[in-house]
């Protein structure tokens, strides 16, 4: 077998390849991106940015602890609002929970049904009138 014999073996081989990988990828039914509206969250940054400043202005951290499949959540000041908890690895398990303390300083978010693992959480709320988001990883 001479070189050139070699090299058309080796060419078809690499062609083979490409073309696999081309039809894992458009056969593939997961998404990579994060959020399906990126765009419109970018457009949108400087409130995001402005609620994450919120946060640090006014020493608004919450406090999270995690428990006995139990999430509670630690307010400087009664709070109502959103969190939303995004697992990286499988956009399905995403979960969206409405949060409120009412009177009370904290709210207590049942984990049963959540996957163990790495999350993301985004906690946006509400209290004295002004908006604050608060995110953290977290591996429950």
């Amino acid at each position: 077998m001479n070189w050139g014999t070699k090299l058309m073996i080796g060419m078809a081989i690499f062609m083979v390849f490409i073309v696999t990988l081309v039809f894992v990828m458009f056969s593939s039914k997961t998404d990579a991106l994060i959020d399906n509206d990126y765009y419109q969250k970018g457009l949108q940054y400087d409130t995001t940015y402005a609620q994450k400043e919120q946060v640090n202005t006014d020493t608004a951290t919450p406090e999270i602890r995690i428990a006995q499949g139990v999430m509670i959540i630690i307010f400087k000041s009664p709070a109502h609002g959103t969190l939303k908890m995004i697992r990286n690895a499988d956009k399905k398990m995403d979960r969206l929970v409405t949060i409120n303390t009412g009177t009370e300083l904290l709210t207590s978010i049942p984990l049963s049904g959540i996957a163990k693992g790495q999350w993301r959480i985004q906690l946006s709320w509400i209290s004295n009138g002004k908006s604050y988001l608060y995110e953290k990883e977290i591996i429950y």
